[in-house]
């Protein structure tokens, strides 16, 4: 089955999310909502993560965190193994409580809002799932990191840390007018929350400007597998792809001018469309456009002739 790949590395900010199995609650009561934040405070005390966000739902939760280590993987399993434990000990069952893997996309947390946008994302879950009304404040709703924004440093978790969403807020300081203008700019937004695009955010594996996308693809190249969802498949081969034709326009002196004037069966192109299929895992359509050599199949046919002829491999 395809997964997606575990990037790790230090300083990454992730958001993570995961459901019940078979979408069952993952919390039956507050105190099951309340044995999950403990968990992962003592998660954090281990892994020395710092959460920037959580909200706690019926069948998923939501996590926004940073990890100053490359301990992702490890704090998960730590994480979910224990509550699911502790939840089953509790309750008197067994087995598992997630379903499968936990998502998890990569967030720019270079100041550019990113990391803005994915905090507001979590902490207006309530709203998008109309657990609370549309005059009610969003503070009402006590299982996610938003009521705790708003409360003094000294009354929060140490390891919630807010100051870096308050700064890409434009929010200068930790006060209390500060907090009072934070929380008018969200409940402001959550009027509008109804139309809101979060495809992005749902479906990709990284939220970020080109560079920072284009750093963390140069990481994915060597480990990106079959085994791996396509789009980050592709997204990686497309990256290497382009690697490799920018290498060879430079030895032959050519120009993407070049690629335009040749024909479209000439020797340097068919070389070069042999190396981009034996080294990356780009389709012939994708080479074709790119080199302009017509059809993807006479793309084939090509490789297929300067195979024979011992020039290339397919």
């Amino acid at each position: 089955m395809p997964r997606k790949l575990r990037m790790e590395f230090a300083g990454a900010i992730y958001h993570v999310m995961n459901r019940g199995d078979r979408r069952e609650p993952i919390f039956k009561d507050d105190q099951d909502r309340e044995l999950f934040v403990a968990t992962l405070g003592q998660c954090c005390a281990k892994t020395d993560w710092q959460v920037h966000a959580y909200c706690l739902m019926g069948n998923h939760f939501h996590l926004v965190i940073e990890t100053p280590k490359a301990n992702l993987v490890a704090g998960m399993k730590w994480l979910l193994g224990t509550y699911t434990g502790r939840f089953n000990r509790r309750h008197k069952l067994f087995g598992h409580l997630f379903s499968g893997r936990y998502k998890s996309l990569i967030v720019d947390g270079s100041g550019n809002g990113y990391l803005r946008t994915v905090c507001d994302y979590v902490h207006l879950n309530p709203v998008r799932a109309r657990l609370l009304g549309a005059e009610q404040p969003l503070e009402e709703y006590r299982w996610s990191s938003y009521p705790t924004y708003l409360r003094r440093p000294s009354q929060r978790a140490p390891w919630l840390r807010v100051e870096r969403v308050l700064g890409e807020a434009g929010i200068p300081q930790d006060s209390a007018a500060g907090r009072r203008e934070f929380a008018r700019r969200l409940q402001e937004r959550a009027s509008r929350e109804a139309g809101a695009d979060y495809q992005a955010l749902r479906r990709g594996w990284c939220l970020g400007d080109k560079e920072f996308r284009r750093e963390l693809l140069a990481q994915m190249a060597a480990k990106v597998g079959p085994n791996h969802y396509g789009a980050e498949r592709q997204e990686c081969g497309a990256e290497k792809a382009e690697r490799i034709v920018a290498g060879e326009l430079k030895k032959r002196r050519w120009t993407e001018a070049h690629l335009l004037s040749h024909r479209k069966g000439d020797a340097g192109k068919v070389q070069l469309a042999g190396r981009l299929r034996q080294e990356t895992t780009m389709t012939l359509k994708w080479i074709a456009q790119r080199l302009h050599m017509g059809t993807w199949t006479h793309v084939s046919n090509c490789l297929r002739a300067a195979a024979r002829q011992g020039k290339c491999q397919q």
